[in-house]
């Protein structure tokens, strides 16, 4: 298993931990939002290259910060989904057009090959079951698939942030770390940006073509 994967209640614990934590927050992810950060989120949006109809899940959606710059291309279909159900209700309030889904991303039952680009926008970190969301991804994601993995306020935002939450956040990844680390679920590095206030990591999905070249592999293990 490419990640390190508490055991279940572990993964329990957390998500709790996070839903209570995030509910309490809902304020500080309303705008107006802190200077720069409209801009990066527009170019962690454009990174996607979403086209026309396409259908979308942001993952860790919170109170729908991505949901306006995804609009503008005029997706076909937008799915949001959070551990938190008052950030939910939140982007209710906030956006129309958008489908809510109370759910860690490991869990969600959206059909096979249903979804064209995943956002994983200041969410990455945050998952404590990286193994069985990714795997998940993997199945709901179309051949070619893009996920964007992204963080507005960047690397050093984060490691200053573990210090102060009740629950572990993992650092974003290097690039040949995300090479290593999501290989086994199908999926190739695309695009990379690691500066100072911004993280873009853009990965397709290329799981048809990783099955023909190693048919007998095993592929999540």
């Amino acid at each position: 298993m490419p990640f390190e994967t508490p055991d279940e209640k572990e993964i329990r614990r957390i998500n709790r931990l996070q839903r209570k934590k995030f509910d309490e927050l809902v304020h500080l992810f309303e705008p107006p939002l802190p200077e720069g950060v409209p801009e990066r989120l527009s170019r962690i949006v454009a990174a996607a290259g979403i086209l026309r109809g396409q259908v979308v899940l942001d993952v860790g959606t919170g109170t729908g910060i991505l949901v306006p710059e995804i609009q503008k291309y005029r997706p076909g279909h937008i799915y949001a989904c959070d551990l938190a159900k008052k950030m939910l209700a939140q982007l209710q309030k906030n956006y129309t057009g958008v489908e809510t889904i109370l759910a860690d991303v490991r869990d969600l039952a959206l059909p096979d090959a249903s979804i064209d680009v995943v956002f994983i926008n200041a969410c990455y970190p945050n998952i404590a079951d990286k193994h069985g969301a990714f795997s998940n991804l993997s199945r709901m994601l179309i051949p070619d698939g893009r996920v964007i993995i992204s963080h507005p306020l960047g690397k050093r935002f984060v490691h200053t942030l573990k210090k102060t939450l009740p629950f572990a956040l993992d650092e974003l990844p290097t690039k040949s770390e995300a090479e290593q680390l999501l290989a086994p679920y199908g999926f190739e590095v695309e695009t990379f940006v690691d500066e100072p206030e911004l993280y873009i990591l853009t990965i397709s999905s290329n799981l048809t073509r990783i099955l023909s070249e190693a048919p007998n592999s095993e592929l999540f293990p």
